[in-house]
């Protein structure tokens, strides 16, 4: 048995919509049991307000979210709610998690149906729970925060605590054992826990990517990218130069020439200057290779600290190429954004060149989601169109 105890993080302001949708369901849960005589018996008044798959009503694609089985039906799906929801509420804000959480509910209440329609089973079985709902929190938790540590409870011969990342547990355990591998319980919709999945994931994925959710390094969408530009690179380096070795990495044609060893020597005397800190050092014989034209590449981190070494010391000229060949090696990292601003800056400030400033600079405004970094490149366009 496996149970998520805590997380790692907290929500940096009160999830006060969270709350309010747990306290719902809890209200409701006792408004609509009838719990005399040792009983619990659902009310009939809240009959009418269960998903019927067979002949929905519209009302019920929301309804059937805040009614419950057992006690141990809404003791569960509140624990996961407050588990999960609390930080999604802290990114999306109170009203956006609300019509997030309500949509959730509806798109695992229709995938269900669909699904339902396709094996021709649980057509007629009426469905309740806010689990599908719940399960769409969890997969925008999953997107936001995949990379957080969740701590859980095991207990099998004997009890304890393991710390797992969280897209493992939720893509692995939670959905793929749970809700694929292991669908031996009866009365569960697992088709609406999925489709509730696949909800969470998709519409949040895709808020990350058309900028409608500020992004940051951590998320999914961030790791993807890195993913993206590790493949590309390897890729690349699968054809031509190994910028590691310092040696192509293909073999060599005719008409292909190897660097000398005087460039391949001061290429690794510049990489073994900025592992020993010495950054001033290792720009000034960055400047010596460029000034050659080699052609020869540098990691990623190590072109990148150059050119902000140069820029720290006022050549505008060399920082703004280092830049650039970032730029056309390295275009797809997670910082390319960050160096359009700065192109746009030295090309607006240092630089003769207005029409590149604004280039870079409109560049970067589409894509930054650092929010001074944003004010920045605004003021900088602002003070270019006076």
């Amino acid at each position: 048995m496996l149970l998520p105890i805590r997380t790692n993080i907290d929500p940096r302001r009160t999830p006060y919509m969270n709350y309010a949708i747990i306290a719902a369901n809890v209200v409701i849960f006792a408004l609509s049991y009838n719990f005399s005589g040792g009983k619990t018996e659902l009310r009939p008044w809240a009959v009418g307000y269960m998903l019927t798959p067979s002949y929905p009503f519209l009302w019920q694609f929301i309804t059937y979210a805040f009614l419950h089985g057992s006690f141990l039906h809404i003791f569960g799906n509140m624990y996961f709610l407050y588990m999960f929801g609390n930080n999604v509420n802290d990114r999306l804000g109170n009203v956006g998690y609300l019509g997030f959480y309500l949509a959730g509910a509806v798109f695992s209440a229709v995938g269900h149906i669909l699904i339902a329609s396709l094996h021709g089973t649980g057509i007629a079985t009426p469905v309740i729970g806010a689990s599908g709902a719940i399960a769409a929190v969890t997969g925008a938790y999953l997107v936001l925060y995949p990379q957080t540590i969740i701590t859980i409870l095991y207990w099998f011969f004997f009890i304890g605590t393991i710390d797992v990342p969280a897209i493992y547990l939720i893509l692995i355990k939670m959905i793929f054992l749970d809700n694929v591998i292991t669908r031996n319980v009866a009365n569960v919709a697992y088709d609406a826990h999925l489709a509730g999945y696949a909800f969470g994931i998709g519409s949040i994925l895709l808020m990350l990517v058309f900028r409608l959710l500020p992004h940051n390094d951590f998320d999914l969408w961030a790791m993807l990218k890195r993913w993206n530009t590790r493949r590309a690179f390897k890729d690349s380096v699968s054809r031509d130069w190994d910028p590691f070795a310092g040696r192509l990495s293909k073999k060599i044609t005719s008409k292909e020439v190897l660097p000398d060893e005087k460039t391949v020597a001061l290429r690794k005397e510049i990489l073994s200057r900025i592992s020993q800190g010495n950054l001033a050092g290792a720009t000034d014989l960055y400047l010596q290779e460029a000034s050659a034209d080699t052609g020869l590449l540098l990691p990623r981190q190590s072109l990148l600290d150059i050119a902000n070494q140069l820029m720290s010391e006022g050549k505008w000229s060399d920082a703004a190429s280092a830049y650039e060949k970032f730029l056309t090696w390295f275009g797809n990292s997670e910082h390319s954004d960050q160096v359009r601003l700065m192109l746009g800056i030295i090309y607006a400030r240092y630089l003769p060149d207005e029409a590149k400033a604004v280039e870079y600079l409109k560049l970067a405004l589409n894509k930054l989601s650092d929010s001074a970094q944003k004010k920045l490149c605004e003021e900088e366009l602002k003070r270019l169109s006076d």
